[in-house]
């Protein structure tokens, strides 16, 4: 019996022993980490603040998918310019040296010898210039620089609509980054309200009025918030990182977003927000702009039943003279000018099937814009209603903060007084903790809805 009793003692004490041993070792993990974290922390204090307004112009001038738009754009407005050169005339330069064999004459056949050749002038010589102008061509020309009208214009939305991607893009990191730092100076204000609540405690528990496993209660408590703000401080790196990279700022380069705790409010009703969107929303203006570059296309494909009408000229210097009978081995000149009017006979029914394909491309084409115009209607109600949402759920995160602080309060005072358990005391503290995060996390919430809904509308 006896030796059960001291084999249990040794348990016990090792139990103990370990326990002890990883309480230290937690606790100096934790310590260790809130020194780096205290050290980042002052070198962060030190950096200039960033506008949420100097990091868009930053990820502007850095963005990739920006400047490919704006070469698009660029190559479009070249297209425009080089479908206009094509009402120049055009002008070609001619020169050619030739040598010519003599002719030999097969009077009984192919197969036969031939009786004689004929002599013929074995050099040629020709130098001349010619020259079209296109009068008509079925109004081919004016449409295509339609066309290319039409599709520089799209690739001007489409960068519009790229840089107000990259900014909602800019702005969601730059929330986030805001988001974290808030997160830090709150567990930073909660780690030194618990370090101040411990001693508290460890007064009563040398005075014999509460127990030794409080105290241990409470230091566990502590170290999972300092780890807590050992992963928050690893948080604001990502999002360092992140916002750096789309800004084009080098990886480690430290970040100091502004504080600001005031959500914009909207200024319009969602009939107003709609009415914005089909004024201003890019996919909507990018599907009408290809529903009318079909238009013009089905145009383009019909105009090949039509003739083509052109002033033509040819002057040349030549020799020998083999232009009219008899010929004469030396040098002339000769200018032809006049009007060339073709018909394409053959487009009457080569044509046919294009026109058809055209017109169901043209179709296809306003069913895209109607859906567009649905999709746009969806997307301003799904933001509008998600935003007006978000203003909600901050109120009721603020409600929730006074009630969190206001229970935490109650059973602080009634702790101490021994009615009631430590529990209850760790579990109120961890409540206002939480609520507080949650409503840091809904204001930007709503301001990041609010940027989604400008997205949308296109004003962004």
């Amino acid at each position: 019996m006896m030796k059960r009793l001291a084999t249990y003692a040794k348990r016990v004490n090792y139990r103990r022993h370990n326990f002890a041993a990883n309480m230290y070792s937690k606790i100096l993990i934790a310590f260790v980490a809130l020194l780096a974290v205290n050290n980042a922390y002052s070198q962060l204090k030190e950096t200039p603040p960033l506008t949420l307004t100097e990091a868009w112009r930053k990820a502007e001038e850095n963005s990739r998918q920006i400047e490919i738009t704006r070469k698009t754009s660029s190559i479009a407005n070249e297209e425009i310019k080089d479908a206009r050169m094509e009402r120049l005339p055009d002008i070609g330069l001619l020169g050619s040296i030739e040598k010519a064999t003599n002719m030999p004459i097969y009077e009984n056949g192919l197969f036969s010898a031939h009786t004689q050749e004929h002599e013929i002038i074995h050099t040629l010589y020709k130098a001349g210039a010619d020259f079209y102008l296109n009068l008509y061509n079925g109004n081919k020309l004016n449409l295509k620089i339609e066309e290319n009208k039409l599709l520089y214009q799209i690739t001007v939305i489409q960068n519009h609509d790229a840089i107000s991607a990259i900014r909602y893009k800019t702005a969601t990191l730059y929330l986030d980054l805001q988001k974290t730092m808030i997160f830090r100076k709150l567990i930073i204000k909660d780690i030194a309200d618990q370090e101040k609540q411990l001693l508290e405690i460890k007064a009563l528990q040398k005075n014999g009025v509460v127990l030794k496993s409080d105290v241990l209660r409470v230091e566990l408590d502590l170290s999972r918030r300092k780890m807590a703000l050992v992963t928050i401080e690893n948080d604001i790196l990502i999002a360092t990182q992140k916002l750096n990279i789309i800004m084009g700022e080098p990886d480690d380069r430290m970040i100091v977003p502004t504080e600001s705790d005031q959500v914009d409010q909207p200024g319009l009703s969602y009939e107003n927000y709609l009415s914005e969107a089909m004024e201003h929303s890019f996919s909507y203006h990018i599907s009408e702009k290809k529903t009318e570059v079909s238009k013009v296309r089905l145009n383009q494909v019909k105009a090949n039943y039509k003739p083509k009408v052109g002033l033509y000229s040819d002057f040349s210097y030549a020799n020998p003279q083999i232009f009219l009978f008899p010929y004469n081995p030396a040098w002339y000149s000769l200018g032809v000018a006049g009007i060339r009017v073709t018909m394409p006979l053959s487009q009457l029914y080569q044509n046919t099937h294009k026109v058809s394909a055209a017109k169901l491309e043209m179709e296809k084409e306003e069913i895209t814009h109607k859906d567009t115009e649905d999709k746009v209607r969806q997307g301003v109600r799904a933001a509008y209603l998600r935003y007006k949402e978000s203003l909600v759920q901050i109120d009721v995160a603020e409600v929730n903060v006074a009630h969190a602080q206001e229970n935490a309060r109650i059973i602080k005072n009634t702790y101490f007084n021994q009615t009631s358990l430590i529990t209850d005391l760790l579990d109120a503290d961890v409540q206002v903790l939480q609520t507080r995060f949650e409503l840091a996390a809904a204001r930007l919430m709503a301001q990041n809805k609010y940027y989604l809904l400008q997205n949308i509308t296109g004003v962004l």
